[in-house]
């Protein structure tokens, strides 16, 4: 325990956690039930046992307001983090150097910081890419803002990007400007051609495929031709009745009648035979 802060009157102490040693004002009996007492990282480069009242009641007073932006009116604060301490403007963070300096940069410092972190974009790009200095919105195409790319400096909006010309200042340039440079580059195509050829492929190829899809479908409608077998087959049968009606056997009666004149020309033969002799 450090004693007592002179406000709340909560006892001030240093715990150690789970990520290190840190700085707790009062009790959870202090609070109400759904808060949480209110605590503060000890920076690494001071050591728990050097920590006094003084410091601590500092330390719990971070993040501290140093003031408002003087272009997007936005405030600028300081505190102490995970990676040590920082001043932070709307979603931009910079690191500071100096461990003390939280308690006692000024805003033109802090504004500095500010903008060359901005310049130099997030590290690694971990957080996304640069959201850029905002000017303003469009009437129809939403938030416009000035970022620095490859090829030099540009304003953007709705997915539109239009550089901007050498002889104006990046930082300078107003919403009024900016505007126009954008509809003027909407005006000649600008961030929506690629949309528009990529659906000219999709609606090409969907063409070359159909033409294919259909006539798939007529040879599944279409009757198959017999194969030749089955056609050899049906041809045969005819020849195959005609033998078979030729080698049908021949009725008794036939036979019959077609043998008994052979019988009588015999008879005779012989009649005559025994005449001639006698």
């Amino acid at each position: 325990m450090l004693g007592k802060d002179p406000e709340t009157e909560f006892d001030v102490t240093v715990k150690a956690g789970r990520f290190g040693p840190y700085i707790q004002l009062g009790e959870q009996k202090d609070y109400a039930e759904d808060e949480k007492p209110k605590r503060a990282g000890i920076p690494k480069n001071i050591t728990p046992a050097d920590v006094d009242l003084e410091l601590a009641l500092k330390l719990l007073s971070l993040p501290r307001e140093i003031g408002k932006h003087p272009e997007g009116g936005l405030p600028i604060t300081a505190g102490i983090g995970r990676f040590g301490p920082f001043v932070k403007h709307d979603k931009t963070y910079a690191s500071l150097e100096a461990g003390d300096e939280v308690f006692t940069i000024g805003l033109n410092r802090a504004v500095t910081l500010i903008a060359e972190k901005i310049a130099k974009g997030p590290s690694g790009r971990r957080f996304g890419s640069n959201p850029g200095r905002p000017l303003g919105d469009h009437p129809t195409l939403g938030a416009v803002a000035v970022k620095d790319g490859r090829y030099g400096a540009y304003v953007t909006a709705g997915g539109i990007n239009a550089t901007i010309p050498s002889d104006k200042d990046k930082d300078q340039i107003t919403l009024a400007e900016a505007i126009a440079l954008i509809d003027e580059r909407a005006a000649k195509g600008g961030g929506k051609a690629p949309k528009a050829k990529k659906a000219k492929k999709e609606s090409k190829a969907a063409s070359k495929a159909q033409p294919k899809a259909e006539k798939a479908a007529e040879t599944d409608a279409a009757p198959k031709p017999a194969k030749k077998a089955a056609v050899k087959k049906a041809a045969a049968k005819p020849k195959s009745d005609a033998v078979s009606k030729a080698r049908a056997p021949v009725a008794a009666a036939a036979k019959t009648s077609a043998a008994k004149p052979a019988a009588t020309s015999k008879a005779s033969a012989k009649k005559s035979a025994g005449k001639a002799r006698g």
